[in-house]
C-alpha cells in the first residue's frame, strides 16, 4: 500500500470526499465525517477506525498503534503498511468506512445516495 493506491481505493468508495487538513494531512471522508487519514509527508503512515472489539488486539501488533488523539475512537495508526498485503488494507478501510457510514443521519444518508 502506498499514497496512490490508498488516495485511489478510498475515491472508488460512494460519496467519499478528500480534502486536506492539518496542512499534511490527506483526509477522507463520508457525509463530512473522517474514515481514513494519511500523511503526505514521509514516511508514509495513515490511519483509520476498526471495530471496537478488534481495537486492542490490532494494537500490539507490529507496525501498528493507536492513533493519536483519536485512539479513543478505536482508530489506529499503520506506521508499516508492508506487514499487509493491499487487498487486506482495502478491506480493512472498507470497515472504516462502513462504520463511519453506519453513523450517519437518515437525512445525510438520503442527500448522499446511500439508502
Amino acid at each position: 500500500m502506498n499514497i496512490e493506491l490508498l488516495q485511489k481505493y478510498c475515491l472508488s468508495l460512494p460519496s467519499v470526499t478528500e480534502d486536506i487538513k492539518w496542512e499534511h494531512d490527506l483526509v477522507f471522508s463520508i457525509g463530512g465525517k473522517m474514515f481514513c487519514v494519511a500523511s503526505l509527508e514521509p514516511p508514509f503512515t495513515f490511519s483509520f477506525k476498526v471495530p471496537d472489539d478488534e481495537f486492542e488486539e490490532l494494537i500490539l501488533k507490529e507496525g501498528l498503534k493507536p492513533a493519536p488523539y483519536m485512539a479513543r475512537a478505536k482508530w489506529i495508526l499503520v506506521e508499516k503498511a508492508t506487514i499487509r498485503t493491499t487487498k487486506e488494507w482495502e478491506k480493512s478501510i472498507k470497515i472504516s468506512y462502513e462504520l463511519v457510514s453506519a453513523k450517519l443521519t437518515k437525512k445525510v444518508k438520503t442527500e448522499l445516495g446511500l439508502l
